[in-house]
Order: structure tokens, then sequence, then C-alpha cells
């Protein structure tokens, strides 16, 4: 997960869909200076872990961006 996007999402209200490791996940706080963040699953709060915020993903996004590249490949085939 890009940094700013991270700290976009720890510090917004709404809650997002992150997953580490394909759990759910909430991020208390990313550290620009180390590239992690300190985040909990949303099944066991009380167990704070540090991740590298390349293992976080935000699963809608990635699906969108697949769906975009679905989409730009039909495009080209058409013509």
């Amino acid at each position: 997960m890009d940094t700013n996007r991270a700290i976009e999402i720890a510090n917004s209200p709404i809650m997002a869909d992150v997953k580490y490791n394909g759990v759910p996940v909430y991020i208390q706080h990313v550290d620009e200076a180390q590239e992690t963040a300190r985040i909990y699953s949303l099944a066991e709060p009380d167990q704070e872990i540090e991740v590298p915020l390349r293992s976080l993903a935000e699963p809608t996004m990635a699906m969108e961006v697949e769906q975009m590249a679905c989409r730009a490949t039909d495009t080209d085939s058409e013509g």
C-alpha cells in the first residue's frame, strides 16, 4: 500500500476495507520513515502489530483496477 494512502486511511473517520494476509485490519498509525503501519485485526483489537506498508491491501481498489484493465483490453480487441 502507498504511504500516502495508508496515512489517509489512518486519519479518516470512515473505516476502509484494508487487509493484511487476507484478514481485515484497522490502521492505527503509520510510520512514514520506516514505511510501516501499526495495525490490529478487527477480530482481535487488543493484538496490535507493526507491519510493512507493502503488506497491506485494499481489496476493492485492486478489483477496480483489474476491471478497468479488462475493459481496456476489451476495447483494444474490438478495433
